[in-house]
């Protein structure tokens, strides 16, 4: 590094004050000022953090909503005469809520789902069967199948 003050070129610059200015500066220079102790610079703090492995949301959905929910639900809440600004009251939603989840516009949330089943009494989950999928069975490209030669 090179001193600030006369350019020296100099491995071990001290910081120093000269003329009410901070500076980098060799040895040589460091008498006209006041020679600044040297700043320890802090180790770097380690910190380990538990890596948190988060539970597979997927792995436990066993059932998922039908896609005819909204008719479902509007059909049962007339069918017991109950309103929609009545029905919002007993599932606590509003009733522009219900309104879009009777339209289809807003997926009720599963609690919400629940608590509309066991009112209406009606079924808006059903099972999800997990599907396998195999794998087809491929050669590997041989240079003959590029170039079009019968084997």
């Amino acid at each position: 590094m090179r001193c600030e003050l006369c350019g020296k070129e100099e491995k071990n610059l001290k910081r120093a004050i000269i003329e009410g200015a901070e500076m980098r500066v060799c040895a040589g220079c460091a008498i006209y000022g006041k020679v600044l102790p040297e700043e320890k610079k802090p180790k770097p703090v380690v910190i380990h953090t538990k890596k948190y492995y988060g539970k597979d949301i997927f792995e436990k959905m066993d059932k998922e909503i039908v896609l005819d929910w909204g008719e479902r639900i509007k059909k049962a809440r007339e069918r017991k005469g109950i309103s929609r600004e009545k029905l919002g009251a007993m599932v606590g939603e509003k009733t522009t809520a219900i309104a879009k989840i009777e339209n289809q516009e807003l997926r009720p949330s599963d609690e919400t789902a629940k608590k509309l089943e066991k009112l209406l009494d009606i079924v808006l989950f059903q099972e999800v069967k997990s599907a396998t999928i195999k794998k087809a069975k491929r050669k590997s490209l041989t240079i003959g199948d590029i170039l079009g030669k019968d084997e």
